[in-house]
């Protein structure tokens, strides 16, 4: 989160703080300095990836392979210079930002349904004024970074704190991101995401010293001034009358800045008469209404401290400045070699959400481009559940007996106060003889085994009986088949229509560039549409954690967004289905596609029918459908 207020502080009060660096000239620079260490910065990917995505349509569930060709060329920019890059993404929610994050997510659903009320009204997509992050764009844009050949780490803790730590202990020229919380760490140069000239690699370079010299405070000072303005740990409900007394005795107080200003000013005056020392911090401590805890400001100083360094506010017993180590004795995972490798895959961006059950049993998702109003699509956090719950029932082993742990769930949907998590009982996949254990799925080898793997993934989505069908088909095909299947099943409102649309995407999708895709033009955008690319998206990350869990029978790179979707392909491809568009013409009149569609279109429809489940078709009406007749899924 950082510290309110403090980055707009830098800009308007230090203005000799914001310095224009070249970045090429910084990298030449380290170059002769240490021949022997190529130049990296390192990038706080979360606080970047609003100012990668300039596709210019986002609301219609991502324009996935032109995002792919944005970041190939922020890249290849910074490998032209010489530059390389190591990017970091956040992998958990730590308890301390809990509040933080629901906070957001409330914010974030208030957001959506505005932008849905506009595109109902005006069958379009608004301003960037209103801009929402594409659904499971972060997860996405990680695995993205990863196949174009980038190092990506997905961290077990506070991302800003393993970004510093890796900067300071790699020599790094600079961290690029927009987070107020690197003025404070003592670590390498901070560089501003939103200012950055990719044409000419220039930014604006936030200089800790030039902010100390103006607040008059010395570095040492930063991560106590930093605790007494509020941060993550040191509430600022807590700090109201404390900023009341350095207000009234400050002589720095200006009438012509806002009241944030003069609490940074006036706040830096009185840590400055402060002897640096322990002491004072445990005065403060006494001094301020900390409650039950009076550790705050010392754990709060302590999270700035990166490995080695000390503070002459915390006593050296008492430093704890070393990474966060998740104990294997507290993990819900008790198998030393699977926890491990979870780990491992963890880090280094190749599984998705596994660590983070098998360690403390925990999961979350944020918000998704969801019509809270369209009563017959429920929330896809409900949609996918029962695919989650047989999926934590093989990273559990809950087959083996005994008590299984519950799995809390952060998840989003209408309805849900997130007061607390949603306590989601594992429930063991349909499969003849059992579920194979972790071992088996992770580690052992031979075509015996890759069949489990691809049958305990199919199971989660009920699809096991359907495996040769789909092993026949190209893996990508094959992904979006079975998360299609099981949309078709769990949501009774979807239509013909809708089957229709979502296979002439896929199909039409193959031969289609970046570029051919950019030029495509939509003369309306229909809400439901919209909606339904959000909650395909979000299928696509349960595949995800499927595939992940069940010792990848897929290549994680078939599963991804920009191989089976594109949501303007997806609007047009709707909108035509709904209007009554011949198939050929959903499939733009290429022959070769006629086939393929009917083949996957009986699969599904037959996959249905053996649940009882008829698809049905919905009635052209006065513009797009609202309603259904009892037209079925046939031939």
């Amino acid at each position: 989160m950082g510290v309110r207020g403090l980055q707009g502080f830098v800009a308007r009060v230090c203005p000799d703080a914001c310095q224009t660096i070249d970045l090429r000239e910084m990298a030449e620079k380290h170059r002769v300095d240490h021949p022997d260490c190529p130049p990296v910065i390192v990038v706080d990917a979360m606080s970047c990836v609003r100012r990668w995505y300039t596709p210019e349509s986002w609301v219609c569930g991502g324009q996935w392979r032109e995002y792919l060709a944005i970041l190939e060329d922020f890249i290849n920019a910074f490998m032209a210079a010489g530059i390389e890059l190591v990017f970091y993404f956040d992998g958990v929610v730590e308890e301390k930002k809990r509040d933080e994050w629901i906070k957001r997510r409330m914010k974030n659903t208030e957001e959506i349904a505005r932008l849905f009320q506009f595109i109902k009204t005006h069958r379009k997509q608004p301003g960037r004024e209103m801009f929402v992050l594409p659904s499971a764009l972060p997860t996405f844009t990680r695995y993205a970074l990863k196949s174009l050949g980038q190092k990506t780490v997905c961290t077990l803790q506070e991302a800003d704190l393993e970004v510093a730590a890796y900067g300071l202990q790699h020599n790094c020229i600079g961290i690029l991101g927009q987070d107020s919380d690197y003025l404070i760490y003592d670590t390498c140069p901070y560089f501003s995401i939103e200012n950055l000239r990719l044409d000419r690699l220039v930014t604006v370079m936030y200089s800790r010293e030039v902010l100390c010299r103006v607040l008059g405070i010395s570095l040492t000072h930063l991560p106590l001034f930093a605790c007494l303005l509020g941060n993550d740990i040191v509430p600022e409900s807590m700090l109201e009358g404390f900023w009341h007394k350095c207000l009234t005795t400050s002589p720095h107080r200006n009438n012509s800045y806002n009241r944030r200003t003069n609490i940074l000013l006036s706040v830096a005056n009185y840590i400055s008469k402060m002897p640096c020392s322990y002491s004072s911090l445990k005065h403060l401590e006494e001094i301020l209404p900390l409650g039950s805890d009076k550790t705050l400001l010392c754990r709060g100083v302590n999270s700035y401290l990166l490995p080695g360094q000390q503070s002459p506010w915390v006593p050296p017993n008492e430093t704890n400045c070393q990474m966060l180590s998740l104990q294997q004795q507290s993990a819900l995972c008790q198998d030393k070699e699977i926890f491990q490798l979870a780990k491992e895959q963890h880090i280094q961006s190749e599984n998705y959400s596994i660590f983070n059950i098998l360690s403390h049993g925990e999961i979350e998702c944020s918000n998704s481009l969801e019509d809270d109003y369209d009563t017959e699509i429920p929330g896809q956090a409900l949609i996918y559940r029962p695919a989650r719950q047989h999926i934590y029932s093989i990273l559990l082993e809950s087959g083996k007996g005994g008590t299984c742990p519950l799995v809390k769930e952060w998840f989003v949907y209408f309805g849900n106060p997130l007061k607390g998590p949603d306590l989601i009982q594992p429930v063991q996949p349909p499969l003849t003889g059992g579920t194979p254990n972790l071992k088996t799925l992770w580690l052992a080898k031979g075509p015996d085994v890759e069949k489990q793997r691809y049958s305990t993934f199919l199971a989660c989505f009920h699809l096991q009986d359907e495996m040769e069908d789909l092993q026949a088909l190209e893996a990508p095909v094959a992904g979006f088949c079975c998360l299609l299947a099981y949309l078709m099943m769990e949501v009774s409102s979807l239509s013909l229509e809708d089957l229709n649309a979502f296979l002439a995407l896929i199909l039409c999708l193959k031969g289609k560039s970046a570029a051919q895709l950019t030029g495509l033009q939509l003369a309306q955008v229909d809400s439901r549409a919209v909606h339904l690319g959000a909650v395909l998206i979000r299928g696509l990350t349960t595949l995800l954690m499927a595939n992940s869990a069940c010792g990848f029978p897929f290549r994680m790179d078939d599963l991804m967004p920009w191989a089976v979707f594109d949501g303007k392909l997806f609007q047009e491809k709707y909108q035509k289905a709904h209007q009554g568009c011949s198939v050929e013409e959903l499939l733009e009149g290429n022959e070769s596609l006629y086939t393929p569609f009917q083949n996957l279109k009986s699969l599904i429809c037959k996959v249905c029918m053996a649940k009882n489940r008829t698809i049905q078709s919905r009635p052209r009406g006065n513009g797009f459908n609202t309603g259904r007749d009892n037209i079925l899924c046939v031939f």
